[in-house]
C-alpha cells in the first residue's frame, strides 16, 4: 500500500492506493498519527478510490480514525466510489457513520460546509 497526504483547504487529505488489509494497514495508520499531531481539531479526508480491497484489519483502521476524529471534536470524509468498500461500509453498518463523498473535491466542501 502507498500513502501520501497533504494539507489543502483547511484540510489534511490522505490518499492511499492498494489493499488496506493486515499488511498495507500499519501504513495507513501512520499516516494518520502525523495528522492527529499536527492539526487542532483534525478536519480529515481520507481518499479510498484507488483501494480495491480493505479487511476486516483495514475496516478497524478507518473505525479508529473516525473516533480518534470525534475525541477531538474534528471532521472526517472517506472518499469512496461505489464498490467493495461501499458494499463493506453497508453490510457492517458504518455507512450510517460515516460521511462520503465521491471526490476529493466534493468531500472538501463537505467540511467546509458543515463546519
Amino acid at each position: 500500500m502507498e500513502v501520501r497526504s497533504w494539507y489543502e483547504e483547511g484540510c489534511t487529505v490522505v490518499h492511499a492506493r492498494g489493499d488496506l488489509d493486515v499488511s498495507g494497514a500499519p501504513r495507513l495508520s501512520e499516516a494518520l498519527d502525523a495528522v492527529w499531531t499536527g492539526a487542532d481539531p483534525p478536519h480529515l479526508v481520507i481518499d479510498l478510490t484507488e483501494v480495491p480491497f480493505c479487511d476486516s484489519v483495514g475496516l478497524g483502521v478507518l473505525v479508529g480514525a473516525l473516533n480518534h476524529v470525534r475525541e477531538m471534536s474534528g471532521r472526517l470524509v472517506l472518499v469512496v466510489e461505489s464498490g467493495m468498500i461501499t458494499h463493506l461500509l453497508t453490510i457492517t453498518n458504518l455507512d450510517q457513520h460515516f460521511v462520503t463523498s465521491p471526490t476529493v473535491t466534493a468531500a472538501r466542501t463537505t467540511m467546509t460546509t458543515a463546519a
